[in-house]
């Protein structure tokens, strides 16, 4: 029976509790021996990501209990934690603890708890690692150390090091060889060649992000296992390098081919394109990469936010498992001879930048717009594809799920804009003729990243309830060329709230929503879009800003991670050169121009978007006669990730749109807001 009521007011099975289980993905694939690995979330174990296997006979467990958290803290968003190999005794793993980020072996089959690998300092931060490479061979494991020198956050070098297996490194830092100099800020994990001669890696310094420019590191690894003949091979790091070139060129992953030559990603034309150097080039130094798919205005890459993200992989075979499209990456197996490219058949649209291999098998994780991400094996041989772990279940009856669509919306001076769009959808209830649904506009963070068109329940939270939902890829997005991302360049807070705000005007303009009841909400940089969007213009009737940057000087000034501490140099423009421009768009200096009642959501642990731009924004609103609530969570960091905390945080969200928007609900406690 279908029950008539106003929009924001429908009942839905899909309530917090059931969003907060489901939060997170699983990540960073690998396959040890038989087995297929990965790290997976569990927000009711204090947001932990634990590992886990699935062995050959298909049974799953979860390798480590309860408190081991297996994440790297290495440039704060991390990346791949954890490598593995098979040695006699059965399975060996080598990963990264968040706790203490120090390195421990494990194996697993041995009774043994993990012991740990490197020592401990008190120096800042102390010393993390991240990208592991393991070398039993040589009894060591080959990775990124990040090392901190001082108090400050930038006080911070990177190097490739080499760690002892036997533990011998465990309380003494002498221990650990240093295989790269630190001569670049940024290092990425090497990769050895086929022969054992060779290991090439990632470089890039600052002002750069690895979006911008990067260098293709290359070295000869000596019989002791150290390098020498270290050069860069390939890559641009931009105008603001000696002897950089106009634009930079993106190199975001290298890998060795079985016959030698190295494979990588790069955008000279303006795209991320596979690209091969021959053996001989490598070694005549005359180097002339070929693009193997060419032509095709795809992206067979993505922006490096994690260290050892993988977007292809050699196969046995010969052939290239490879991660690619425009607006969406989906598993495609490429023939480099004749350029032949064949997609996996299956309901996934989306992949996730990590893959692995076991002879003519190829795991990946993936989702489609009506199942979560599952960790999925693709068979090369028989072109099947089937999830194995992490299987999609349905929480609730599909029938909730929203019904998005992509389309592209036109934003200032004809520019393209794409987004998705997600309507109410309840199959249970109808709204009364003539009655427009309220739209949230929903800015993803990165700047440089974007949203993907797959199941997320906490969108069907808010649509099952009648309320809208449209995630903008504003310019700067990835997925669509690198034009389309350099649009953000020296126009943050102008061309994502313009984009966004292009959006929320055509779905009210073409009747698709009600312009009166609009918000925007947003997390880190969609956090940061969403107070520049309520500071700037009063399209919205509310918003939520979640761990965002709310002051550009304060953030260029030591607020924030080294890693990002100088991305405003090119979103923004450098500080010394343009300081109005980070004065005038900051919202703490235009705090008095908000007039929407807004929420603000922080973890109090994070170093990202610190709390304290937080409060000041707070200090400047306050008496200001704007309905706002600030709640903030101890022992959160950048981005929540514990089960209470993803309740508080989304109940909080739909109470400030019943308020707002004037709709009943009595499922969520009230939100209480202060002027």
């Amino acid at each position: 029976m279908v029950t008539t009521a106003p929009y924001g007011s429908w009942t839905s099975p899909i309530d917090a509790r059931t969003v907060a289980a489901h939060d997170g993905r699983p990540a960073f694939v690998g396959v040890v021996g038989d087995e297929v690995w990965w790290t997976e979330p569990r927000p009711a174990e204090g947001g932990r990501r634990a590992l886990v296997r699935r062995r050959a006979d298909g049974a799953e467990e979860t390798v480590l209990p309860a408190p081991w958290n297996v994440r790297s803290r290495v440039l704060e968003y991390g990346g791949l934690p954890w490598a593995g190999t098979v040695t006699e005794r059965g399975p060996l793993i080598v990963f990264c603890d968040f706790a203490d980020q120090r390195l421990y072996a494990f194996e697993p089959d041995s009774g043994r708890e993990p012991r740990p690998l490197t020592p401990r300092s008190e120096v800042g931060e102390g010393l993390r690692w991240v990208d592991p490479v393991l070398r039993p061979e040589l009894g060591e494991v080959w990775c990124v150390l990040e090392e901190f020198t001082g108090a400050g956050p930038t006080d911070v070098r990177r190097v490739i090091a080499a760690v002892p297996l036997d533990g011998s490194a465990a309380g003494h830092r002498e221990s650990v060889r240093e295989l790269s100099d630190d001569r670049h800020r940024f290092v990425t994990g090497p990769r050895i060649s086929p022969d054992g001669d060779r290991a090439a890696w990632l470089a890039w310094d600052h002002p750069q992000m690895p979006w911008d420019g990067t260098l293709v590191m290359l070295a000869e690894i000596t019989g002791k296992g150290e390098f020498t003949a270290v050069r860069p091979l390939v890559g641009d790091l931009g105008p603001t390098a000696p002897g950089g070139g106009a634009t930079g060129e993106s190199v975001v992953q290298v890998e060795w081919d079985a016959d030698g030559s190295l494979l990588f990603v790069s955008d000279p034309g303006g795209w991320w394109e596979l690209q091969r150097i021959r053996p001989g080039a490598l070694d005549d130094g005359v180097v002339a990469s070929r693009g193997l798919c060419p032509a095709r205005e795809e992206e067979f890459g993505g922006p490096l936010w994690n260290v050892g993200e993988r977007w292809f992989l050699p196969l046995d075979n010969g052939t290239l498992a490879v991660l690619h499209g425009r607006g969406a990456l989906k598993l495609g197996i490429l023939d480099p001879v004749s350029g032949d490219l064949v997609d996996a058949a299956g309901p996934w649209t989306e992949w996730t930048p990590t893959l692995a291999a076991h002879g003519s098998r190829v795991v990946g994780i993936a989702a489609g717009p009506d199942r979560s991400y599952e960790v999925v094996e693709l068979d090369t041989c028989t072109g099947r594809a089937r999830a194995i772990a992490c299987r999609h279940t349905d929480a609730v009856d599909p029938a909730y799920y929203p019904r998005p669509r992509h389309r592209t919306f036109t934003g200032p001076g004809g520019r393209d804009v794409h987004a998705h769009i997600h309507p109410p959808h309840n199959p249970e209830h109808a709204t009364s003729d003539g009655e427009l649904p309220p739209y949230v506009i929903w800015a993803h963070g990165g700047p440089t990243s974007r949203a993907p068109l797959v199941l997320d329940l906490e969108i069907a939270y808010f649509t099952s309830r009648g309320i809208g939902v449209a995630q903008v890829n504003y310019g700067g997005s990835t997925g669509y060329g690198r034009a389309y991302r350099e649009r953000l360049r020296g126009q943050w807070g102008v061309v994502d709230v313009e984009d966004c705000a292009a959006v929320a005007r055509a779905l009210a303009e073409e009747g698709t929503a009600d312009p009166a009841r609009l918000a925007i909400r947003g997390g880190s940089a969609g956090g940061w879009t969403t107070a520049a969007s309520l500071t700037s213009t009063d399209l919205y009737a509310c918003g939520t800003i979640s761990y965002p940057v709310l002051d550009l000087t304060g953030w260029a000034n030591g607020e924030t991670h080294d890693f990002e501490s100088r991305y405003l140099e090119s979103l923004v423009g450098p500080l010394a050169e343009v300081p109005d421009r980070y004065r005038e768009r900051s919202p703490l200096h235009r705090a008095d121009r908000i007039t929407a009642p807004f929420l603000l959501l922080q973890g109090l642990d994070d170093v990202i978007c610190p709390p304290a731009q937080c409060e000041r924004f707070l200090a400047e609103v306050a008496g200001r006669g704007v309905p706002h609530a600030y709640l903030a969570f101890p022992g959160e960091g950048h981005g929540f990730r514990r089960a209470e905390t993803l309740v508080r945080t989304l109940e909080a969200e739909l109470a400030l749109y019943a308020r707002t928007f004037g709709f009943p609900r009595d499922d969520v406690p009230p939100l209480e807001l202060r002027d």
